[in-house]
């Protein structure tokens, strides 16, 4: 009885066997691998797709365009992304979407279109080389089920994506219509031209409630002590000729004299690449902190237009007009970079450095960023280990340059601080234990004191 039962499991492993062998025979080696292989899921798709961004806004928007603009678009992009991203794979709460992926898609299918279909939608005078780049990137994505599925939910991101931004504001016709008047603003020279993009003091915030959430009070009043401080800084260090600036305080004005946005990118990338974040974490990076420049573009424009602070060039060549018996006037007084064509108050560089060091090192836990940071304009690279450091570096160069006021400056780094903080207070969380902090750590202000200004 034994002998015989053990007969017929034999036959039964021996057929067995034999239909495995044929059915593999059947569906070939392709098949068996498209279902055990692991998803694609390189992070460097998102750093490539960064570049494409970075070069197509440049294309559509003028290369120098001297406006927070350019912040907008990376924040719409990098926001689709990280759904597309994280949507996949589960490790972190998506903004403002409930949709989930299937776990077998490949993030990196995702990612590229999601980045694709974005900027796309927006920028349709770029689709051949979009188009080009896109096929491209997804060459290189092994074709099978992880890559379809993962092509079909990066398009979901981002039509998600492009739902929530309809009618958010965008090209709204603002004018600024203050009349000239001492401590108002009025075009400079040299072109005289006009508030560039007011629009964005009326877009709707990608994580804040509203435009003014963070608007703080005004600049200081013209008889004020600190308002002559002011004056008489930038006055003396922001001069075109004959400055107290030394050579590496110049070096240092005209280091961030360029386009930030594509200074904070190329820095995002560099960063995430060196420290080998998966795609989860470089899509967090990158969404987390585009959102919150973004913010930050909106609040400063929100408080230029509120508030429309003239410049220090326009203060400085009618200071004998303000009222203030520790100024004096000198009309043929220069900065030393051109100014740009929006008010003082509050100054868009600095609010959107520090949101963006708020928010890395709420994600990092650290106030010790690790950041190369590069320049257009000087051809360097300066490395930043202290966010407050950078923040620094960044407030003294705008009043290096002649053309912000230092509490335009300092106010506006806590501005950006605040919403730092609130971006990942409320989005960007970790889900479960996953991920490097739940919350923003309690981690000092990387700004300067508002006293010490």
């Amino acid at each position: 009885m034994d002998t015989s039962r053990s007969v017929r499991r034999a036959v039964i492993g021996a057929v067995t066997a034999l239909l495995i062998l044929a059915l593999t025979a059947l569906t070939g080696p392709t098949a068996t691998a498209d279902n055990h292989r692991p998803p694609a899921a390189d992070p460097a798709a998102i750093r490539d797709w960064n570049v494409i961004a970075t070069d197509t806004i440049s294309a559509n928007l003028g290369p120098t365009r001297p406006s927070g603009q350019v912040v907008i678009w990376h924040g719409f992009v990098s926001a689709a992304v990280y759904n597309a991203v994280v949507g996949i794979q589960r490790t972190y709460a998506p903004y403002k979407w409930r949709a989930r992926g299937p776990v077998t898609a490949s993030p990196e299918a995702a990612a590229v279109t999601a980045a694709h279909r974005v900027l796309v939608t927006y920028f349709p005078a770029s689709r051949a080389s979009l188009d080009a780049a896109y096929a491209g990137s997804l060459a290189k994505i092994p074709d099978g089920r992880a890559k379809r599925q993962g092509v079909a939910f990066g398009e979901r991101a981002a039509d998600h994506l492009i739902a929530l931004r309809e009618d958010d504001g965008r090209f709204t016709p603002v004018e600024f219509t203050a009349a000239p008047a001492p401590g108002v603003w009025r075009p400079t020279p040299p072109a005289h031209q006009p508030f560039i993009d007011p629009w964005l003091a009326v877009l709707r915030p990608l994580l804040l409630t509203s435009p003014a959430q963070f608007r703080p009070g005004g600049p200081p009043a013209l008889s004020s002590a600190r308002y002559a401080r002011d004056v008489n800084e930038v006055k003396t260090m922001g001069a075109k000729t004959g400055s107290a600036r030394t050579p590496q305080q110049t070096d240092t004005a005209l280091f961030f004299g360029g386009n930030l946005a594509v200074q904070f990118q190329a820095a995002f990338r560099d960063h995430t690449a060196r420290h080998h974040l998966d795609i989860a974490d470089t899509a967090r990076l990158f969404a987390a902190a585009n959102a919150s420049a973004t913010d930050a573009v909106v609040t400063a424009w929100d408080a230029k237009l509120h508030y429309g602070f003239w410049r220090p060039i326009t203060a400085i060549q009618l200071a004998d007009t303000d009222g203030n018996p520790a100024t004096d006037a000198d009309p043929q007084w220069q900065p030393l970079l051109v100014t740009p064509p929006h008010p003082d108050y509050l100054s868009g560089h600095t609010t959107v450095a520090g949101a963006v060091t708020r928010t890395l090192t709420g994600i990092l836990g650290t106030t010790h960023l690790d950041l190369n940071v590069p320049s257009e304009i000087t051809g360097t690279t300066r490395h930043y280990d202290e966010a407050a450091q950078l923040n620094q570096d960044m407030i003294n160069a705008r009043v290096w340059a002649g053309i912000h006021f230092r509490t335009a400056d300092v106010v506006g780094c806590h501005a950006g601080s605040r919403i730092g903080v609130w971006a990942l207070t409320h989005y960007f969380r970790p889900l479960g234990a996953a991920g490097l902090h739940a919350v923003p750590p309690a981690v000092r202000s990387n700004c300067p004191r508002k006293n010490e200004s």
